[in-house]
């Protein structure tokens, strides 16, 4: 670490073959339900399993029952689950498979040092309620989780997962079994009839970022939605039920305004503490927003140290670091910069095969950054706290839309599909605004970027807490969706944090001429950044490059992103972008233009024209194929 990496407190990576080879925390689950030849589905489960291994180590298991047709396996990262699944009930008759995080007060889970050991806890108590109430248990989990439960006593079996949707159980139907995964790519590797995109999934996750209605990238696999307990049994189809629904909530009724602000503020105290559990180090992803400050500001009692981390460029310490470093200070907290710096362009390659292996194709290449930086973080702290999908929840924000493209880049046919994309959109839209952020949004499109974040640390969410989530259903019509209401909770916890205006400027002080003037400043230069990066249109492109001289990246980039794509790929990535996009197999793929992407990808570098979006997109799309349906 150079004088100045030390003095700004960045934490660079220890290891660049660790990038290559990443360590992958998640775990994986893979079943084959229904097959008559127990060999062939053993083989085939085996299959499934190898291909998410990713040649680490991993406590592994498998479970077999002839009666159920089941054939079941699993990989767990050491600590990160119970060594001797499944965990049974005392008559030996309920069996429980279960991955993920539970968060719950009860005092007897607090202490365990281990995840591992604290599942299993929860896990048992979850077979005795089982055992009382049947698939009316699950709704008593709070957080993220996925898994099976083996019912002896009723020959059957049930597959699940938690309410949100945040663990991905993938599926395929044929007339041999029903296959189930973790990870879709495992059942690419098994079953052949999926080895093709799905066009229709293609086009909105090139439009859209995400692939929508619980599809997937690839022909004929599914995810299962969220709060599902699909039960099956000796004879006859499985029968597809949910055990939650959002409508339940939809229907409660709004509060005023006084009273929702007096529960949002104890049922958040309640909350947070649930997400400070367990013994392992915990860090908090910092900006310079509201969402993280809200858990800063209301830290609970006892938990010891909280390191504050924020991501930043190489370009300047941006208004988020600004921010974060004051309000660590303030709070007595440790806090460092994670910094995407020259040390990230060597290992994009190998960042970018991972990030589309991770995230079975559905992110971008921008993911590589996610990657980049919580590599960086866990060596911080294996847990990180965030306040990511705070604005999306409290202030029901929508994330993404169909993006303006350019079209010309694909084949008339393939066309016609992207057209379609803007109408399904449309009608998924037309929920309840908060059940679109909380159970659209967050499976189709935020889970992606979480699937990446948690194959490196323990990610935990306090947004996406069963109680908060159920409470701010009960807003009141006409309640502020801005920033003034976190805000106030935030001076509630903590007075002095609320006095430090946002990264955009944004404070409870009065509106003087100098809170106003910051403001302007801050969103003049946000949106100058965007407009130089991502959202650069062809001409500026023209005329930024007529004035190359000037070098204007050194004065506009780096102020709010730290990630700038558009000039990586005209630079430092560049070699990278047409060793890709001018290979033959990538200008041959049928619902390309060959020639037009030829033509995109010189203008681009020689600084005609912006297509860093396309861009992301079609080399996620080439690499999907090359990995992960050719590879197979």
């Amino acid at each position: 670490m150079s004088p100045a990496e030390a003095e700004r407190g960045i934490a660079v990576m220890d290891s660049a073959q660790e990038m290559r080879r990443p360590v992958i925390l998640t775990p994986a689950l893979a079943g084959i339900v229904g097959m008559g030849d127990s060999g062939d589905a053993e083989g085939r489960v085996r299959t499934m399993l190898d291909r998410m291994a990713y040649g680490q180590r991993h406590v592994s298991g498998r479970y077999l029952n002839d009666q159920l047709k089941l054939n079941l396996g699993w990989l767990s990262p050491r600590g990160s689950g119970p060594a001797d699944f499944p965990v049974w009930n005392a008559a030996g008759d309920l069996g429980l498979i279960i991955f993920g995080e539970l968060y719950d007060d009860s005092p007897e889970t607090e202490g365990n040092a281990e995840p591992g050991s604290r599942l299993k806890t929860q896990a048992q108590e979850l077979i005795r309620s089982f055992e009382k109430e049947d698939t009316a248990a699950f709704r008593r989990l709070n957080g993220w989780f996925g898994g099976v439960l083996i019912d002896l006593r009723r020959q059957r079996l049930i597959i699940f997962n938690d309410r949100y949707g945040l663990f991905r159980i993938h599926y395929h139907e044929n007339r041999r079994g029903f296959y189930f995964s973790s990870e879709a790519k495992s059942i690419v590797a098994a079953v052949p009839e999926t080895r093709e995109l799905d066009y229709r999934s293609l086009a909105e996750f090139i439009l859209c970022s995400c692939i929508m209605q619980n599809r997937s990238m690839f022909y004929g696999i599914s995810l299962l939605p969220g709060g599902s307990a699909w039960i099956f049994e000796k004879r006859g189809p499985a029968k597809k039920q949910k055990y939650f629904d959002s409508s339940e909530w939809e229907s409660q009724s709004p509060l005023g305004h006084g009273e929702y602000y007096d529960g949002l503020r104890k049922i958040w105290a309640a909350v947070l503490p649930r997400y400070f559990a367990g013994s392992q180090e915990r860090g908090l992803s910092l900006t310079g927003g509201v969402d993280s400050r809200m858990i800063l500001a209301w830290k609970p009692e006892g938990t010891g140290r909280l390191t504050c981390y924020t991501f930043a460029g190489r370009y300047r310490d941006s208004s988020d670091v600004n921010v974060a470093r004051k309000l660590a200070e303030l709070c007595g907290q440790p806090y460092e910069v994670i910094c995407v710096d020259e040390k990230f362009f060597p290992l994009f390659p190998d960042l970018a095969e991972n990030c589309i292996l991770i995230s079975d194709g559905t992110m971008d290449l921008s993911g590589t950054i996610d990657l980049f930086v919580q590599a960086a973080a866990r060596r911080i702290a294996p847990v990180r706290i965030t306040g990511t999908n705070g604005g999306e929840i409290m202030r029901s924000l929508v994330a993404f839309k169909p993006a303006d493209l350019s079209l010309h880049l694909f084949v008339d046919g393939f066309q016609d599909s992207l057209r379609a994309v803007s109408k399904t959109y449309a009608d998924e839209l037309r929920a309840n605004r908060l059940t679109f952020t909380a159970f659209k949004q967050v499976p189709w499109y935020m889970n992606t970027k979480f699937t990446l974040e948690r194959s490196q640390v323990t990610l935990r969410m306090p947004y996406f807490d069963n109680d908060l989530v159920s409470f701010v259903y009960r807003a009141p019509a006409g309640h502020d969706s801005g920033n003034r209401l976190a805000l106030r909770l935030v001076a509630d916890g903590n007075p002095a944090l609320a006095r430090i205006g946002t990264d955009r400027g944004i404070s409870l002080e009065s509106a003087s001429l100098l809170t106003m003037g910051r403001q302007l400043v801050q969103q003049f230069t946000f949106k100058l950044e965007y407009a130089y990066d991502y959202g650069m249109p062809h001409w500026l492109a023209r005329l930024d490059q007529y004035c190359s001289s000037l070098n204007l990246s050194r004065f506009i980039l780096g102020r709010h992103k730290f990630h700038h794509f558009r000039t990586w790929y005209r630079r430092e990535l560049s070699g990278y972008l047409k060793g890709v996009l001018l290979d033959p197999r990538t200008l041959q793929r049928p619902y390309l233009r060959g020639t037009v992407l030829e033509r995109t990808v010189k203008e681009h570098i020689a600084g005609k024209a912006n297509y860093t979006r396309e861009f992301h997109k079609i080399l996620a799309v080439e690499l999907t194929q090359r990995r992960l349906l050719e590879g197979n």
